[in-house]
């Protein structure tokens, strides 16, 4: 069973994020007419190839992914090589991965929410307003009923803390009712400011929230509760409006990505760290805990991620090659030497493989403890 929840699921999301990361390499290099030496399946040693049109197409036995081999990544002497192109022409390349990253998100996202799902009912209620917070110093009060956020809709309580999330640091425009269920209801515009790095407990705005349902006697007291007690609905999207959800999807979690470094240089706790084992231990408990159409999600965050660490002007990375592409325009067109560049991007090399053996020993550590990723 483990290797149906964890092993399998993980390969297969594995090989669809780099295959989509080196099919936005191969396509853009195409474009260029740069010479595509090899585009594989895996990676070596090879099972199986073919070449057409100057490039060998093979299958490989090491299923981790794939990659794309392109002439003279630093000698500039063939015009067909990838130095012999244009800074913005290598730039281009050379982001596509990253870019395809970001374009493969989107079409999960919105596989997912074409696909029935049990979505919590709100609206979100305030239950506690922290004395001195964001929202107690605005006015917000126990049994406020959250409608809007900066013009948002709030369904649920996730939505409530997804928006508040992405709106770290700004005043954000709260429409509540109050006296929604005890006569005369007053519709209020607050404006609440969420804290980068809030006291222990409290959250961005000082406010703890749950679902109406939750808030409402009779739906813990009566053998047949009211409608409005019913804690989920089943939903899914046309593809035309689960494509547009998969949009904002994407944007909200480059999003809340960025929110998550910010809040660093304030004071708030990192991103927890995995490596592939700790990756496949966490497919495997969305995979049996919440069912494979979460992996969908999953797979979509874990793809964004991507593209944002490759992006990062780190040696070795795609964003490391950039940044001297970038170094080269400053130069006036003056490259850094081959040779050099090399010696940078195995430096590189070896701190990414080093800190991918410390992360692993880790993970091993937390899963022999019983831990989780998401504790």
């Amino acid at each position: 069973m483990t290797v149906l929840y964890s092993v399998l699921p993980f390969l297969g999301m594995l090989v669809a994020l780099i295959v989509a990361h080196e099919l936005g390499h191969y396509l853009t290099a195409k474009l260029f007419r740069v010479k595509v030496l090899e585009a594989g399946l895996g990676y070596p040693p090879r099972i199986w190839g073919f070449e057409w049109r100057g490039t060998i197409y093979s299958v490989d036995w090491l299923p981790l992914g794939g990659f794309v081999r392109l002439l003279g990544e630093e000698d500039p002497s063939d015009p067909e090589s990838l130095a012999a192109q244009p800074a913005w022409k290598r730039l281009i390349v050379l982001f596509a991965g990253s870019g395809m990253n970001l374009v493969l998100p989107v079409l999960l996202f919105a596989v997912a929410f074409m696909i029935p799902r049990d979505v919590p009912l709100g609206p979100a209620v305030i239950q506690v307003v922290e004395p001195g917070s964001p929202a107690g110093e605005a006015g917000l009060q126990p049994g406020d009923q959250i409608r809007k956020l900066e013009g948002r809709e709030v369904k649920n309580t996730a939505d409530a803390g997804r928006i508040i999330r992405l709106n770290m640091g700004k005043t954000i425009d709260f429409t509540v009712v109050r006296n929604a269920i005890g006569g005369g209801e007053q519709v209020l515009h607050v404006a609440v400011k969420a804290r980068w790095d809030p006291p222990s407990n409290q959250g961005p705005t000082g406010i703890r929230i749950a679902n109406r349902a939750a808030t409402i006697p009779q739906c813990t007291t009566f053998t047949n509760p009211p409608p409005e007690c019913k804690p989920t609905e089943r939903q899914s999207y046309n593809p035309l409006k689960a494509l547009g959800k998969g949009w904002t999807s994407t944007w909200d979690s480059l999003t809340l990505a960025r929110n998550q470094i910010i809040s660093i240089f304030h004071g708030g706790s990192g991103p927890d760290v995995a490596g592939p084992v700790g990756i496949a231990q966490a497919t495997g408990e969305v995979v049996k805990e919440s069912g494979w159409q979460t992996l969908l999600d999953f797979a979509a965050l874990l793809s964004i991620n991507l593209a944002i660490i490759n992006v990062l002007p780190l040696p070795m990375l795609d964003g490391g090659r950039m940044a001297f592409v970038i170094l080269e325009v400053i130069r006036g067109g003056r490259r850094i030497a081959p040779e050099k560049e090399a010696i940078v991007h195995l430096v590189g090399l070896a701190l990414i493989i080093t800190m991918a053996v410390v992360v692993t020993y880790f993970d091993i550590l937390r899963i022999i403890s019983g831990g989780s990723l998401f504790d």
